[in-house]
């Protein structure tokens, strides 16, 4: 598992880490991204969905949020 620690940054940077994180992957991989910017519960879903990657888990722990997300094909 790939893990991407994005706390402390202000959208859109949690996503756009995350983007280039996801690049760098093979379809299957999965990546743990923890952020503490509260509008990447909704940015990251539509990112995902638009990217064709599928979010597996989405977490709260304390104040950060916590996503697992597998990478797509695309």
């Amino acid at each position: 598992m790939h893990r991407l620690d994005a706390s402390g940054l202000s959208c859109p940077m949690p996503v756009l880490k995350a983007r280039k994180a996801l690049i760098g992957m093979q379809p299957g991989d999965v990546l743990e991204v923890t952020t503490t910017d509260p509008m990447s519960v909704v940015d990251m879903p539509v990112f995902c969905a638009q990217a064709g990657h599928t979010i597996v888990r989405e977490d709260k722990v304390g104040n950060s949020f916590v996503f697992t997300i597998e990478r797509g094909e695309r």
